[in-house]
């Protein structure tokens, strides 16, 4: 029996339960599809935090350039489809049904994993739709991502933080190695980190790769007119510009092809002003920084937590906080680093991460707990989704909603502001 989207969905999201590590078995879905990734040329991200948004500058680049350009994302916010374009244009319904109906036997008997063929029918499509080169961001790591199949024109990392640390290593350092590995011999490899101790290791594995080392220096900065806000994207768009700059003719754009692109290129869900809603991807330590950073630079008027206005959100106190994190994330600092930016926070359950959401009976004590650092901010749980979405709306300002993909993902649905076209 033929599958229409709605089965091919049911058939991928069971898969999305396990995490395995190997390359084989993407190799196995490839060599069944005609290997389509050979047929055009790619750039690979990897990092923490900031590859997708490296990932779509770098995309935008080469369509202001002239080339059409796939771009494989992960994960998405609304719709699977949003993982898969082709200048722009998602994947379509039929072409994931079809792709899944003609891989489903063999995903079957390998037991391939949501991951492994999502991978293999990105670099499928990308080749039916006539994409002349594509840039693929990694999904957890790189040495044993499925993206790493690929033999990028270059490839690059942004910064390192912990994450994953079950499957990538507790240190900075071992995630770094992880995620070097993407390296590939000749090719030139961006690095984007500015610690000595993880660019050491980064250029020592990328070296170990024979790649071409390409350090970017820890001041630099996007000085050109940025769509995308927040300090630390001026940091995201410089490893772009390296990343382009990098690829050979003719696929390098010109300085002017990239000022364009990068004036104009705009991220779902990061630092993402819509009204009074601010919606943001944060999902680590680290990402929550710099949501905060923003905040506070970027307030709209004066007194509260912040200061006055600065980088461009124009946003209004007080602040208000929807907030959803996965279970196996360091939800603690996170909470911590996101008080010091907002007047109020609500806590819940984001309906899509229901299989990973924190524990609830814990965190109730952690708020309780005397010896946690102190509150700034007024914090409250509501389990149900649908109350603390209203909860959170309550009086005037400014509404963040943050703490994983899901949870913006979620709002957005709820709220129809889905950006899924065509």
């Amino acid at each position: 029996m033929s599958l229409d989207y709605a089965g091919a969905l049911a058939f991928l999201y069971p898969r999305t339960t396990s995490i395995k590590f190997g390359l084989g078995r993407t190799h196995a879905l490839l060599e069944a599809l005609g290997r389509p990734e050979r047929v055009y040329p790619t750039v690979h991200v990897g990092g923490t935090n900031g590859k997708g948004s490296v990932a779509a500058l770098v995309a935008a680049g080469l369509r202001e350039a002239g080339w059409r350009t796939g771009l494989y994302t992960s994960p998405h916010l609304v719709s699977f489809r949003e993982r898969i374009r082709v200048d722009g244009v998602p994947i379509s319904e039929e072409a994931v049904a079809m792709w899944v109906q003609r891989l489903r036997a063999l995903v079957e008997a390998l037991d391939a994993t949501f991951f492994e063929v999502s991978t293999a029918i990105a670099l499928a499509d990308f080749a039916a739709r006539g994409a002349e080169i594509a840039v693929v961001e990694v999904g957890l790591g790189g040495r044993l991502d499925s993206t790493n199949v690929i033999q990028p024109l270059a490839s690059g990392v942004t910064k390192i933080e912990l994450d994953h640390q079950k499957y990538l290593g507790d240190s900075l350092e071992a995630i770094a190695a992880e995620k070097a590995a993407i390296a590939k011999p000749g090719a030139p490899f961006v690095i984007g980190e500015t610690r000595p101790e993880l660019v050491e290791v980064l250029r020592r594995e990328a070296d170990q790769k024979q790649a071409d080392v390409r350090v970017l220096p820890a001041e630099a900065r996007w000085e050109g007119p940025l769509a995308l806000l927040g300090p630390h994207q001026r940091r995201n768009a410089e490893v772009a510009r390296a990343l382009l700059g990098a690829l050979p003719t003719p696929w390098r754009p010109t300085e002017v092809d990239i000022e364009r692109a990068f004036a104009r290129t705009r991220v779902p869900g990061r630092l993402d002003r819509r009204g009074k809603w601010l919606f943001d991807v944060a999902h680590n330590p680290d990402g929550m920084r710099s949501l905060v950073a923003a905040i506070k630079g970027g307030e709209g008027g004066e007194g509260g937590k912040g200061g006055k206005g600065g980088a461009g959100l124009g946003l209004r106190r007080p602040i208000h906080a929807l907030v959803s994190i996965l279970g196996d994330k360091a939800w603690p600092e996170m909470l911590v680093e996101l008080d010091r930016g907002v007047d109020r926070g609500v806590l819940t359950i984001a309906p899509s991460a229901d299989t990973r959401k924190w524990d609830l009976a814990w965190l109730e004590d952690w708020l309780r707990d005397p010896t946690r650092p102190p509150a700034t901010a007024r914090w409250a749980l509501v389990p149900d989704f649908d109350e603390a979405l209203l909860r959170v709306q309550e009086g005037a300002g400014t509404v963040v909603v943050t703490g994983s993909f899901h949870t913006v993902g979620d709002v957005m649905n709820v709220l129809g502001m889905a950006d899924v076209t065509a």
